[in-house]
């Protein structure tokens, strides 16, 4: 019979799924949290952010910098990392190619449960 401890448990979440580090100039690191490590409510409002997306008109820039405040670790790296790409908009969507990259496995396995 195979035995786990709740921390080997918690040890393969966090490798499996893990949040997307982004690492700022100045070596402050900003942490966008995986969608299955956020709470019910904050997945739910996830989905809504990226219907509105795909939305004609949508102001891709205003979802895109909601998208990191919901998903940074806290307000002050969401902050952080807001303030340090600026209005660069190939910036904020390069980093949500990275996120979304790294993010989809684990939504396709949660899925399958």
């Amino acid at each position: 019979m195979a035995k786990f401890t709740l921390d080997n448990i918690r040890q393969a979440a966090q490798a499996k799924y893990g949040s997307t580090d982004i690492e700022l100039d100045d070596g402050f690191t900003v942490k966008l949290l995986n969608p299955l490590r956020l709470t019910k409510a904050r997945r739910t409002e996830l989905q809504g952010l990226q219907a509105r997306l795909e939305e004609e008109g949508a102001d891709q820039e205003e979802i895109l910098y909601a998208t990191v405040r919901l998903v940074a670790q806290n307000e002050h790296a969401a902050e952080r990392l807001s303030a340090d790409v600026g209005e660069d908009l190939t910036v904020l969507v390069e980093i949500f190619r990275n996120y979304s990259e790294g993010t989809h496995a684990g939504e396709a396995s949660a899925s399958q449960a």
